[in-house]
């Protein structure tokens, strides 16, 4: 196997660990903050972090950032971090948290069309079969059709997971000129700048009270400071510095050495992993749906990077 292709590997290994860990460590301090006030706090932290790694980038690479570069972060962070994680988060109120994780795991179904259209990328057997046996995989872990399905809450969630589909794939498209940090980094700042922009407005007494009426109280007079405490303030710099910072990262990393489709299958990790991981910390029953959900994974994962790595090592051999 090239170097190369280890370096893809390691990233979305790092990737998987981070995004898997979310919900884990994040059921610490449950209840403590608003959604969207995490969201803010991850993504803005995650930002100042990556910056450093940001700037020695573009130095090392001779790259500035142009106006069209500028346009084109702000729309990543529009689509990937200001819509996509808020409307999940009003679909998860209207549709149940199963539905909307059901769908937003199978985001490497639209990544990997999204791909073959916007970057040309091949989609082979091994991708159909992989995404097939993952979509039974999660939808066995999660189980959505044991509640009636609210048909609002699960066009919500088709679109946020649509919309971080286009977010990676766009992403990726300026990764190869300015390295996965960067992309990171600048998506992550426009972002959080229309996020706080959300929030302030979120504060005007007729919107509050319009919010609160429709039944998203969550949404009206969102904080920004207040809920942080010395006892949450390590889980949140947690999931902000290592799942919001680093996750993100090594995402896009991934990306410079490997297709966005494979990169993509880490959303498929999640599902079957974090379960393994709630019973580790938590102490939470895997039941035998989850157990099933996590074979079919495991085996639509190995579908899809097996012949990936094989092909990778018959050059070295030639």
């Amino acid at each position: 196997m090239t170097s190369s292709n280890k370096k893809g590997y390691l990233y979305i290994i790092i990737t998987i660990i981070m995004f898997t860990s979310y919900e884990v460590v994040l059921k610490f301090i449950s209840g403590q903050l608003n959604s969207m006030q995490l969201t803010l706090c991850r993504f803005a932290v995650g930002f100042i972090i990556l910056l450093p790694l940001a700037l020695h980038t573009l130095k090392k690479r001779g790259e500035r950032l142009d106006g069209q570069s500028l346009a084109h972060f702000a729309l990543l962070g529009l689509l990937g971090i200001a819509l996509s994680m808020p409307i999940l988060h009003v679909a998860v109120n209207y549709a149940g948290s199963s539905v909307a994780a059901v769908l937003f795991s199978c985001n490497p179904v639209f990544v990997t069309f999204l791909a073959f259209f916007l970057l040309g990328e091949p989609i082979l057997p091994r991708h159909i079969a992989a995404l097939v046996l993952e979509v039974a995989g999660t939808i066995a872990i999660i189980n959505p059709f044991q509640t009636s399905v609210n048909l609002l809450g699960t066009g919500l969630a088709l679109l946020s997971t649509i919309l971080f589909s286009i977010y990676g794939v766009l992403g990726k498209r300026k990764c190869a000129r300015y390295g996965g940090a960067v992309v990171t980094c600048f998506s992550f700042l426009f972002g959080s700048l229309i996020l706080l922009v959300i929030i302030l407005l979120s504060h005007i007494p007729a919107l509050a009270q319009a919010l609160i009426g429709a039944g998203l109280a969550d949404f009206a007079n969102i904080p920004i400071f207040a809920g942080y405490t010395l006892q949450n303030l390590p889980y949140v710099l947690f999931v902000s510095v290592g799942v919001a910072g680093v996750g993100f990262c090594c995402y896009f990393l991934a990306m410079e050495y490997q297709p966005a489709s494979v990169v993509s299958l880490v959303y498929f990790f999640k599902p079957a992993l974090a379960p393994v991981l709630a019973w580790m910390i938590h102490g939470e029953i895997i039941s035998k749906n989850m157990l099933l959900g996590i074979v079919l994974i495991v085996a639509g994962s190995l579908c899809a990077i097996i012949p990936g790595i094989v092909e990778a090592k018959r050059p070295a051999h030639s």
